[in-house]
């Protein structure tokens, strides 16, 4: 079984956590003023690297806090697990 450490509780077993995304996205400052596509694109187009990709996960089964994570896609490995606000540290591939 894959463990995901969360930055709260420690090393837990997968099934407790949930995936929530892309990390680090920026909601646009005034959504009214987007068109169609701007819009589109935020809520739709993501990032799909092979290799290290920063995700927001929330451990819905343990403390129910959100974090964040870098991940890599390839080998499915977390290597580093983050808060939330927090600047995404530098990991080199």
């Amino acid at each position: 079984m894959l463990l995901i450490p969360c930055p709260y509780c420690g090393p837990r077993p997968e099934i407790e956590f949930s995936y929530g995304g892309e990390a680090h996205l920026a909601r646009p400052r005034d959504p009214a003023a987007c068109d169609d596509a701007a819009w589109g694109d935020f809520l739709y187009a993501r990032t799909n690297p092979k290799g290290i990709h920063a995700e927001r996960w929330r451990h819905a089964h343990g403390c129910g806090r959100f974090f964040n994570a870098l991940r890599h896609t390839v080998s499915d490995q977390f290597l580093i697990t983050y808060r939330i606000g927090a600047p995404r540290p530098e990991i080199a591939a």
